[in-house]
């Protein structure tokens, strides 16, 4: 292991590789304050936690939006939002399209496909082509199906679990102090509801975030603490790609050494957690920087396009997951 300079941070990551208990917030900032040249260090460290206590095989999504555009929620990084003068518009998937997309993404080794949907929460008519894309899916593709469907209520997670959605997410997106810069027209506190209900009723909890909102170093950190409280099974990590239309276009996109400083603190504070690679590592980071990240605690990521944008291609991605001797884990037997 490559040794920490600072004698009491190398204790902490000492704990936590031996423990599997993350780091708490204050020694999770250590780490996002590390300098440029500990890097390397935290990135080793966090890497050794993830084969400790998540082995070396790496999970494979695809994600495909059911509905796009439209929203009438205002999270200022979101160019679906329909109070926003973005260039995204309302379109709804149909069922065939539905299939091609699940069949797609198993046919490049993924073992998870999320049905998103930019809504606040789903009406009766979301639920309805839910319902019938999850059994078109089923009759044709062997996949884990999960949904991003916004805040639900409790009769709606019920019907969830009843059609096997196999992993439910809903982002936090951001620390709870900072989530009224980026969110008015919901509360982050709605957010937690829908994800302790989905945690209660059983389903897998998909939760994380986007960095380079405009947060604090110490907002990052209280974020991981806030996920860490929540232990979901999978957090997803997106860096801000600014789209054009969203109050937050003109903000610049992170320093990929932040962004790297975050992939090792993210993995130290959720050491058992599927840490996955999604939106904006291609802006962020670029290819040197997705196979650090790759080597520093990342252990899942989005293959092909993202919501509103391009992701690198399926190809790119598994066969940098073959270069690094890195296994795409298999699909579960129980679906």
């Amino acid at each position: 292991m490559v040794s920490l300079s600072d004698p009491a941070l190398a204790q902490a990551c000492q704990r936590v590789l031996e423990t599997g208990v993350g780091m708490d917030e204050a020694d999770v900032l250590a780490v996002l304050e590390q300098p440029d040249e500990q890097i390397p260090a935290v990135l080793e460290v966090a890497h050794q936690v993830r084969l400790r206590w998540c082995g070396p095989a790496v999970e494979v999504e695809g994600i495909v939006s059911v509905k796009t555009g439209g929203c009438p929620e205002d999270c200022h990084f979101c160019s679906q939002s329909g109070l926003f003068a973005s260039p995204v518009r309302a379109v709804w998937l149909d069922i065939p399209a539905l299939v091609e997309a699940a069949r797609q993404t198993a046919a490049t080794g993924a073992t998870e496909f999320c049905i998103v949907a930019a809504v606040r929460g789903p009406d009766p008519k979301l639920m309805a082509q839910l319902r019938a894309g999850v059994a078109a899916i089923r009759a044709e593709v062997d996949i884990n199906i999960a949904a991003s469907l916004g805040i639900l209520d409790r009769s709606q997670v019920d019907e969830l679990v009843q059609l096997g959605i196999h992993r439910y997410n809903h982002n936090l997106e951001t620390a709870r102090s900072f989530f009224p810069n980026v969110v008015t027209t919901h509360g982050w506190q709605e957010r937690w509801e829908t994800l302790r209900m989905v945690r209660e009723s059983g389903m897998e909890v998909c939760c994380g975030g986007i960095l380079g909102l405009g947060e604090t170093v110490q907002q990052r950190a209280e974020f991981a603490a806030q996920l860490a409280a929540l232990a979901p099974h999978e957090v997803p990590l997106n860096f801000l790609s600014p789209r054009p239309g969203t109050p937050l276009e003109q903000r610049p996109l992170l320093d990929p050494r932040d962004a790297l400083r975050a992939v090792a603190a993210f993995r130290l504070a959720l050491p058992r957690t599927i840490l996955r690679y999604a939106g904006g590592r291609e802006l962020t980071l670029g290819d040197l920087g997705t196979r650090d990240g790759l080597l520093g605690g990342v252990n899942a990521v989005i293959v092909g396009n993202y919501l509103t944008t391009l992701g690198r291609p399926a190809e790119q991605d598994l066969a940098l997951l073959q270069q690094l001797k890195m296994p795409v884990k298999a699909l579960s037997s129980a679906l």
